[in-house]
Protein backbone atom coordinates (compact mmCIF):
# COMPACT_ATOMS: atom_id res chain seq x y z
CA UNK A 1 0.00 0.00 0.00
CA UNK A 2 2.64 2.54 1.39
CA UNK A 3 4.69 1.70 -1.94
CA UNK A 4 1.75 2.14 -3.78
CA UNK A 5 1.66 5.82 -2.37
CA UNK A 6 5.03 6.31 -2.38
CA UNK A 7 5.56 6.23 -6.53
CA UNK A 8 1.54 7.32 -7.36
CA UNK A 9 1.09 10.49 -5.52
CA UNK A 10 0.84 13.87 -6.39
CA UNK A 11 3.63 16.51 -5.12
CA UNK A 12 1.27 17.88 -2.33
CA UNK A 13 1.61 14.63 -0.50
CA UNK A 14 4.71 13.59 -0.68
CA UNK A 15 6.67 16.24 1.81
CA UNK A 16 3.58 15.04 4.68
CA UNK A 17 3.36 11.48 3.65
CA UNK A 18 7.11 11.53 3.94
CA UNK A 19 6.79 12.87 7.40
CA UNK A 20 4.58 10.69 8.32
CA UNK A 21 6.17 7.35 7.52
CA UNK A 22 9.73 8.61 8.38
CA UNK A 23 8.67 9.52 12.00
CA UNK A 24 5.87 6.97 12.27
CA UNK A 25 8.51 4.24 12.21
CA UNK A 26 11.00 5.89 14.15
CA UNK A 27 8.17 6.07 17.10
CA UNK A 28 6.95 2.48 16.79
CA UNK A 29 10.66 1.07 16.14
CA UNK A 30 11.73 3.29 19.18
CA UNK A 31 9.11 1.52 21.59
CA UNK A 32 9.74 -1.66 20.46
CA UNK A 33 13.45 -1.55 21.56
CA UNK A 34 12.50 -0.28 24.88
CA UNK A 35 9.95 -3.00 25.35
CA UNK A 36 12.95 -5.00 24.72
CA UNK A 37 15.40 -3.55 27.42
CA UNK A 38 17.37 -1.30 24.45
CA UNK A 39 17.55 2.45 24.18
CA UNK A 40 15.06 3.72 21.48
CA UNK A 41 17.50 5.89 19.30
CA UNK A 42 18.64 2.14 17.99
CA UNK A 43 15.05 1.35 16.47
CA UNK A 44 15.04 4.62 15.18
CA UNK A 45 18.15 4.10 13.17
CA UNK A 46 16.56 0.93 12.34
CA UNK A 47 13.61 2.56 10.82
CA UNK A 48 15.79 4.12 8.27
CA UNK A 49 17.58 1.52 7.36
CA UNK A 50 14.09 -0.71 6.93
CA UNK A 51 12.58 2.04 5.19
CA UNK A 52 15.48 3.32 2.85
CA UNK A 53 16.52 1.62 -0.57
CA UNK A 54 17.97 -1.25 1.00
CA UNK A 55 14.73 -3.13 2.10
CA UNK A 56 11.05 -1.66 1.34
CA UNK A 57 12.45 1.52 -0.55
CA UNK A 58 9.91 3.62 0.32
CA UNK A 59 11.80 6.70 1.18
CA UNK A 60 14.80 8.03 -0.51
CA UNK A 61 17.57 9.94 1.16
CA UNK A 62 16.80 13.88 -0.49
CA UNK A 63 17.55 17.58 0.24
CA UNK A 64 14.35 17.97 2.25
CA UNK A 65 14.95 15.24 4.46
CA UNK A 66 18.86 15.87 4.86
CA UNK A 67 17.90 19.40 5.66
CA UNK A 68 15.37 18.45 8.37
CA UNK A 69 18.00 16.25 9.79
CA UNK A 70 20.71 18.78 10.00
CA UNK A 71 18.14 20.95 11.91
CA UNK A 72 17.40 17.92 14.14
CA UNK A 73 21.26 17.49 15.01
CA UNK A 74 21.39 21.88 15.86
CA UNK A 75 18.54 21.86 17.94
CA UNK A 76 19.77 18.21 20.14
CA UNK A 77 23.23 20.15 20.52
CA UNK A 78 21.07 23.31 21.73
CA UNK A 79 18.92 21.63 24.17
CA UNK A 80 22.30 19.66 25.55
CA UNK A 81 24.37 23.19 25.73
CA UNK A 82 21.45 24.61 27.60
CA UNK A 83 21.40 21.81 30.46
CA UNK A 84 25.53 22.30 30.68
CA UNK A 85 27.57 24.68 32.47
CA UNK A 86 30.49 26.14 30.59
CA UNK A 87 33.05 26.12 33.75
CA UNK A 88 32.15 22.35 34.23
CA UNK A 89 33.59 21.60 30.76
CA UNK A 90 36.55 24.18 31.24
CA UNK A 91 36.93 21.60 34.90
CA UNK A 92 37.65 18.68 32.26
CA UNK A 93 39.47 20.82 29.07
CA UNK A 94 42.48 19.08 29.72
CA UNK A 95 41.43 15.92 29.56
CA UNK A 96 39.35 16.28 26.94
CA UNK A 97 42.01 17.90 24.81
CA UNK A 98 44.10 14.93 25.47
CA UNK A 99 40.91 12.33 24.70
CA UNK A 100 40.22 13.96 21.24
CA UNK A 101 43.67 14.05 20.02
CA UNK A 102 44.27 10.60 20.86
CA UNK A 103 40.96 9.57 19.33
CA UNK A 104 41.89 11.33 16.11
CA UNK A 105 44.99 10.07 15.18
CA UNK A 106 44.64 6.27 16.26
CA UNK A 107 41.24 5.64 14.06
CA UNK A 108 43.18 7.96 11.42
CA UNK A 109 46.39 5.78 11.34
CA UNK A 110 44.58 2.39 11.65
CA UNK A 111 42.06 3.40 8.68
CA UNK A 112 45.19 4.33 6.49
CA UNK A 113 47.03 1.40 7.30
CA UNK A 114 44.24 -1.08 6.64
CA UNK A 115 43.57 0.16 3.07
CA UNK A 116 47.11 0.74 2.28
CA UNK A 117 47.73 -3.24 4.08
CA UNK A 118 44.91 -4.07 0.84
CA UNK A 119 46.76 -2.34 -1.92
CA UNK A 120 44.47 0.50 -2.11
CA UNK A 121 45.87 4.00 -3.41
CA UNK A 122 47.50 5.93 -0.82
CA UNK A 123 44.84 9.08 -1.42
CA UNK A 124 42.12 6.94 -1.14
CA UNK A 125 43.80 4.90 2.08
CA UNK A 126 43.97 8.63 3.28
CA UNK A 127 40.55 9.12 2.60
CA UNK A 128 38.99 5.93 4.64
CA UNK A 129 41.40 6.85 7.61
CA UNK A 130 40.09 10.37 7.53
CA UNK A 131 36.63 9.35 7.55
CA UNK A 132 37.19 7.71 10.57
CA UNK A 133 38.18 10.31 12.56
CA UNK A 134 35.76 12.45 13.68
CA UNK A 135 33.02 11.37 16.74
CA UNK A 136 29.14 11.93 15.98
CA UNK A 137 28.36 13.61 18.92
CA UNK A 138 24.73 13.86 18.06
CA UNK A 139 24.09 10.25 19.10
CA UNK A 140 25.99 9.92 22.61
CA UNK A 141 24.68 13.52 23.47
CA UNK A 142 21.24 11.90 22.98
CA UNK A 143 22.01 8.98 24.86
CA UNK A 144 23.22 10.69 27.66
CA UNK A 145 20.43 13.35 27.68
CA UNK A 146 17.20 10.81 27.67
CA UNK A 147 19.33 9.23 30.88
CA UNK A 148 19.80 12.24 33.12
CA UNK A 149 23.48 11.77 32.99
CA UNK A 150 24.94 15.06 31.60
CA UNK A 151 26.36 15.90 34.64
CA UNK A 152 28.53 13.36 34.92
CA UNK A 153 32.02 13.79 34.82
CA UNK A 154 32.87 10.67 31.97
CA UNK A 155 29.93 12.98 29.99
CA UNK A 156 31.57 16.38 30.20
CA UNK A 157 34.45 14.93 29.12
CA UNK A 158 32.62 13.37 25.85
CA UNK A 159 30.77 16.21 25.24
CA UNK A 160 34.42 18.67 25.38
CA UNK A 161 36.15 16.18 23.95
CA UNK A 162 33.77 15.55 20.97
CA UNK A 163 33.88 19.22 20.06
CA UNK A 164 37.58 19.67 19.94
CA UNK A 165 37.20 16.25 18.06
CA UNK A 166 34.94 18.34 15.76
CA UNK A 167 37.63 20.78 15.31
CA UNK A 168 40.04 18.18 14.44
CA UNK A 169 38.37 16.57 12.19
CA UNK A 170 37.50 19.09 9.91
CA UNK A 171 40.87 20.38 10.20
CA UNK A 172 42.38 16.31 9.00
CA UNK A 173 39.80 16.77 6.09
CA UNK A 174 40.56 20.46 4.81
CA UNK A 175 44.58 18.72 4.90
CA UNK A 176 43.35 15.55 3.09
CA UNK A 177 41.10 17.24 0.91
CA UNK A 178 44.16 19.79 -0.38
CA UNK A 179 46.53 17.20 -0.71
CA UNK A 180 44.00 15.27 -2.78
CA UNK A 181 43.84 18.00 -5.22
CA UNK A 182 47.51 18.85 -5.07
CA UNK A 183 47.49 22.24 -3.49
CA UNK A 184 48.41 22.19 0.26
CA UNK A 185 47.88 26.21 1.55
CA UNK A 186 50.10 25.74 4.91
CA UNK A 187 49.01 29.29 5.81
CA UNK A 188 45.39 28.86 5.01
CA UNK A 189 45.12 25.43 7.06
CA UNK A 190 46.92 27.00 9.75
CA UNK A 191 44.83 30.10 10.03
CA UNK A 192 41.92 27.98 9.71
CA UNK A 193 42.77 26.09 12.59
CA UNK A 194 43.84 29.56 15.24
CA UNK A 195 40.49 30.68 13.68
CA UNK A 196 38.19 27.84 14.68
CA UNK A 197 40.34 27.38 17.98
CA UNK A 198 39.43 31.65 18.92
CA UNK A 199 36.11 31.09 18.32
CA UNK A 200 35.05 27.72 20.35
CA UNK A 201 37.06 29.25 22.84
CA UNK A 202 35.72 32.84 22.88
CA UNK A 203 32.12 31.52 23.18
CA UNK A 204 32.10 28.48 25.63
CA UNK A 205 34.31 31.03 28.22
CA UNK A 206 32.41 34.52 27.50
CA UNK A 207 29.11 33.40 26.12
CA UNK A 208 27.44 32.53 29.58
CA UNK A 209 28.86 35.94 31.33
CA UNK A 210 27.97 38.19 27.99
CA UNK A 211 24.13 36.69 28.21
CA UNK A 212 23.63 37.16 31.98
CA UNK A 213 24.75 40.98 31.40
CA UNK A 214 22.51 41.15 27.96
CA UNK A 215 19.58 38.91 27.73
CA UNK A 216 17.74 40.99 30.62
CA UNK A 217 18.60 44.15 29.18
CA UNK A 218 17.01 43.39 25.54
CA UNK A 219 14.44 41.06 27.13
CA UNK A 220 12.76 44.14 28.99
CA UNK A 221 12.36 46.11 25.92
CA UNK A 222 10.90 43.16 23.67
CA UNK A 223 7.25 43.41 23.92
CA UNK A 224 7.13 40.15 22.01
CA UNK A 225 5.85 36.51 23.08
CA UNK A 226 8.21 34.53 24.27
CA UNK A 227 11.20 36.59 23.78
CA UNK A 228 13.67 34.80 25.82
CA UNK A 229 13.37 31.95 23.51
CA UNK A 230 13.50 33.86 20.39
CA UNK A 231 16.74 35.45 21.23
CA UNK A 232 17.94 32.02 21.91
CA UNK A 233 16.92 30.59 18.32
CA UNK A 234 18.69 33.68 16.87
CA UNK A 235 21.75 33.18 19.11
CA UNK A 236 21.71 29.55 18.02
CA UNK A 237 21.23 30.23 14.35
CA UNK A 238 23.81 33.10 14.27
CA UNK A 239 26.83 30.81 15.79
CA UNK A 240 25.97 28.13 13.67
CA UNK A 241 26.41 30.19 10.60
CA UNK A 242 29.84 31.67 12.52
CA UNK A 243 31.09 28.10 13.24
CA UNK A 244 30.43 27.10 9.51
CA UNK A 245 32.50 30.29 8.05
CA UNK A 246 35.10 29.85 11.00
CA UNK A 247 36.09 26.31 9.48
CA UNK A 248 33.53 23.91 12.04
CA UNK A 249 30.40 21.84 11.54
CA UNK A 250 27.36 24.16 12.54
CA UNK A 251 26.08 21.44 15.26
CA UNK A 252 29.19 23.24 17.49
CA UNK A 253 27.81 26.76 17.37
CA UNK A 254 24.42 25.46 18.25
CA UNK A 255 25.96 23.25 21.35
CA UNK A 256 28.20 26.86 22.02
CA UNK A 257 24.85 28.77 21.75
CA UNK A 258 22.92 26.57 24.30
CA UNK A 259 26.17 26.70 26.52
CA UNK A 260 25.98 30.35 26.37
CA UNK A 261 22.04 30.51 27.53
CA UNK A 262 22.41 27.69 29.95
CA UNK A 263 22.55 29.76 33.01
CA UNK A 264 20.36 32.44 32.20
CA UNK A 265 17.15 31.62 30.68
CA UNK A 266 14.00 30.55 32.29
CA UNK A 267 13.07 26.53 32.89
CA UNK A 268 9.99 27.34 29.62
CA UNK A 269 12.96 27.52 27.47
CA UNK A 270 14.66 25.03 27.96
CA UNK A 271 11.19 22.98 27.85
CA UNK A 272 10.65 24.83 24.46
CA UNK A 273 13.77 23.34 22.89
CA UNK A 274 13.24 19.81 24.32
CA UNK A 275 10.12 19.81 22.30
CA UNK A 276 11.41 20.75 19.15
CA UNK A 277 14.44 18.61 19.48
CA UNK A 278 11.67 15.56 20.03
CA UNK A 279 9.88 16.52 16.69
CA UNK A 280 13.16 16.35 14.62
CA UNK A 281 15.68 14.51 16.43
CA UNK A 282 14.49 11.06 14.51
CA UNK A 283 14.59 12.62 11.24
CA UNK A 284 17.89 12.91 12.24
CA UNK A 285 18.48 9.45 13.26
CA UNK A 286 16.66 8.00 10.47
CA UNK A 287 18.86 9.93 7.95
CA UNK A 288 21.23 8.13 9.16
CA UNK A 289 20.00 4.11 8.17
CA UNK A 290 18.79 5.70 5.15
CA UNK A 291 22.14 5.95 3.75
CA UNK A 292 22.84 2.40 4.26
CA UNK A 293 22.04 0.09 0.79
CA UNK A 294 22.25 -3.05 1.66
CA UNK A 295 22.70 -4.28 -2.33
CA UNK A 296 25.97 -2.58 -2.23
CA UNK A 297 27.37 -5.43 -0.21
CA UNK A 298 26.49 -8.22 -2.87
CA UNK A 299 29.95 -9.50 -2.77
CA UNK A 300 31.68 -10.92 -0.37
CA UNK A 301 34.70 -9.05 0.28
CA UNK A 302 32.66 -6.11 0.51
CA UNK A 303 31.41 -7.69 3.49
CA UNK A 304 34.56 -8.44 5.20
CA UNK A 305 36.33 -5.46 4.56
CA UNK A 306 32.95 -3.65 6.20
CA UNK A 307 33.20 -5.92 8.88
CA UNK A 308 37.05 -5.07 9.14
CA UNK A 309 36.90 -1.62 9.36
CA UNK A 310 34.02 -0.95 11.80
CA UNK A 311 35.91 -3.65 13.98
CA UNK A 312 38.78 -1.25 13.95
CA UNK A 313 36.73 2.15 13.96
CA UNK A 314 34.93 0.90 17.26
CA UNK A 315 38.13 -0.04 18.80
CA UNK A 316 40.65 2.23 18.45
CA UNK A 317 37.71 5.33 19.23
CA UNK A 318 37.50 2.83 22.17
CA UNK A 319 40.85 2.15 23.12
CA UNK A 320 42.56 5.81 21.92
CA UNK A 321 39.79 7.84 23.84
CA UNK A 322 39.72 4.98 26.67
CA UNK A 323 43.32 5.08 27.79
CA UNK A 324 43.80 9.27 27.49
CA UNK A 325 41.02 8.88 29.60
CA UNK A 326 42.25 6.12 32.13
CA UNK A 327 42.93 8.81 34.98
CA UNK A 328 39.53 9.30 35.69
CA UNK A 329 38.98 5.58 36.82
CA UNK A 330 38.30 2.24 34.92
CA UNK A 331 34.61 3.28 35.04
CA UNK A 332 34.90 6.66 33.30
CA UNK A 333 37.33 5.71 31.38
CA UNK A 334 35.68 2.98 29.67
CA UNK A 335 32.57 5.32 29.27
CA UNK A 336 34.50 7.59 28.03
CA UNK A 337 35.48 5.47 25.41
CA UNK A 338 32.34 4.04 24.27
CA UNK A 339 31.18 7.41 24.11
CA UNK A 340 33.61 8.55 21.60
CA UNK A 341 32.81 5.61 19.29
CA UNK A 342 30.15 6.96 16.83
CA UNK A 343 31.12 8.26 13.46
CA UNK A 344 27.28 8.87 12.41
CA UNK A 345 26.61 11.07 9.55
CA UNK A 346 30.20 12.65 10.10
CA UNK A 347 32.26 10.31 8.60
CA UNK A 348 29.20 9.78 5.67
CA UNK A 349 30.02 13.75 4.60
CA UNK A 350 33.57 12.38 4.60
CA UNK A 351 32.29 9.88 2.14
CA UNK A 352 30.23 11.72 -0.19
CA UNK A 353 33.35 14.30 -0.53
CA UNK A 354 35.54 11.56 -1.65
CA UNK A 355 33.62 10.24 -3.91
CA UNK A 356 32.24 13.25 -5.75
CA UNK A 357 36.16 14.10 -5.93
CA UNK A 358 36.45 10.49 -7.34
CA UNK A 359 38.87 10.06 -4.86
CA UNK A 360 37.17 6.48 -3.44
CA UNK A 361 35.40 3.93 -5.59
CA UNK A 362 31.79 3.00 -4.82
CA UNK A 363 32.35 -0.48 -3.07
CA UNK A 364 34.61 2.17 -0.71
CA UNK A 365 31.93 4.56 -0.18
CA UNK A 366 29.64 2.16 0.79
CA UNK A 367 31.91 0.69 3.09
CA UNK A 368 32.13 3.56 5.26
CA UNK A 369 28.35 4.24 5.28
CA UNK A 370 28.23 0.73 6.38
CA UNK A 371 30.74 1.37 9.35
CA UNK A 372 29.43 4.59 10.56
CA UNK A 373 25.83 3.28 10.52
CA UNK A 374 27.22 0.22 12.64
CA UNK A 375 29.70 2.14 14.84
CA UNK A 376 26.81 4.59 15.47
CA UNK A 377 24.30 1.43 16.24
CA UNK A 378 26.73 -0.11 18.90
CA UNK A 379 27.14 3.19 21.07
CA UNK A 380 23.23 3.02 22.69
CA UNK A 381 23.33 -0.40 24.31
CA UNK A 382 26.78 -0.18 25.32
CA UNK A 383 26.42 3.17 26.99
CA UNK A 384 23.76 1.61 28.67
CA UNK A 385 25.74 -1.28 30.15
CA UNK A 386 28.76 1.38 31.39
CA UNK A 387 26.84 3.73 32.91
CA UNK A 388 24.23 0.96 34.77
CA UNK A 389 23.23 1.62 38.11
CA UNK A 390 23.67 5.76 37.82
CA UNK A 391 20.87 6.43 35.35
CA UNK A 392 19.17 9.52 36.29
CA UNK A 393 15.59 9.76 34.41
CA UNK A 394 14.40 12.84 33.49
CA UNK A 395 11.29 13.75 35.73
CA UNK A 396 8.26 14.23 33.96
CA UNK A 397 7.52 17.75 35.04
CA UNK A 398 10.15 18.82 33.74
CA UNK A 399 9.45 19.34 30.16
CA UNK A 400 5.41 19.85 30.56
CA UNK A 401 4.63 23.34 28.46
CA UNK A 402 2.07 24.49 30.50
Amino acid sequence: MFAFLITNHSAAVHLPLTLLLVFGTAKLLAEACERLGQPGIVGEILAGILLGPGILNWVQPDQVLSAIAQLGVMFLLFRVGLEIRASELFSVGGTALVVAASGVALPFLAGWGLMSALGTGSVESIFVGTAMVATSVGITAQVLAAKGLLGEISSRVILAAAVIDDVLGLLVLAVVTSFAQNRVDIPSLAATALLASIFTFVVAKFGTRTMRHLLPRVEQKLSVNEAQFNLALIALFALSVLAVYVGVAAIVGAFLAGLAFSETVNRRVKDLAHGITELLVPFFLVDIGLQLNLADFADRTVWLLAIALTVIAVLTKALGCGLAAAHLGPKDAVRVGIGMIPRGEVGMVVAQIGLAMGIIEKRVFGVIVFMAVVSTLVVPPLLKFAFRGVERPIVEEEFTLA
